[in-house]
């Protein structure tokens, strides 16, 4: 399948998603990758990871750039030679990228019950809010959860910055798609929106800085 969703969120922000069905072949046909880009591929072991790069670099060819365009700063964060900021995702069959002037980040994350398990990693005022007993909610909400907290941490990419103790995510409905959350780490106090959205098994979120 080529791209699966496209959409222009603001005047300057754009948001693409690919599902990944093709071979690794065809999602490399007419892609030219930097040098470090190509060890880098070369260097993963699971070709679902070598998928999920390849189909990000599809996802730039939509957006108008190439692999070429793309490079990344010492803290790991991807950036864009035109000066534009970028976020990137990708989980199995799925891969998104968001492109914006302004300070974003972007997760996708397949729902399953396991995130429970590992919920007191990265929830913590949370729980406050979340209903345990109802299974199934509580699974979609910790899916939310998760994805904000990986997202603002793209987005602000700061070492030692903890999902639990540093980003706070308000209480939410699933059916509003949206919600706040406010990330506190050094000089950093900012509360900023996120949105949601449940594709198929998986739960994509994002954020923008309006300030």
């Amino acid at each position: 399948m080529p791209l699966y969703k496209s959409y222009k969120i603001a005047h300057d922000t754009k948001l693409l998603v690919w599902k990944i069905t093709e071979s690794l072949e065809e999602l490399s046909e007419g892609t030219v990758l930097k040098n470090v880009c190509e060890q880098r591929l070369m260097g993963m072991k699971s070709e679902q990871h070598r998928k999920g790069f390849m189909s990000v670099r599809k996802l730039l060819a939509e957006a108008g750039y190439s692999d070429l365009d793309l490079f990344y700063t010492e803290d790991g964060k991807p950036h864009l030679t035109d000066g534009k900021n970028i976020s990137i995702t990708h989980s199995y069959s799925f891969s998104a990228i968001i492109i914006s002037n302004r300070s974003i980040g972007i997760d996708m994350e397949i729902r399953r019950e396991k995130v429970i398990r590992i919920a007191d990693k990265f929830v913590e005022k949370e729980f406050g809010y979340l209903d345990q007993d109802n299974t199934e909610d509580y699974v979609r909400r910790l899916i939310v959860i998760w994805g904000v907290k990986e997202a603002l941490y793209k987005m602000f990419s700061r070492q030692g910055l903890s999902f639990k103790q540093n980003i706070d995510v308000d209480s939410f409905k699933m059916e509003d798609l949206k919600g706040t959350a406010t990330v506190h780490f050094e000089e950093i106090n900012s509360n900023l929106p996120f949105y949601f959205e449940e594709i198929e098994d998986f739960t994509l979120v994002y954020s923008i800085d309006n300030n």
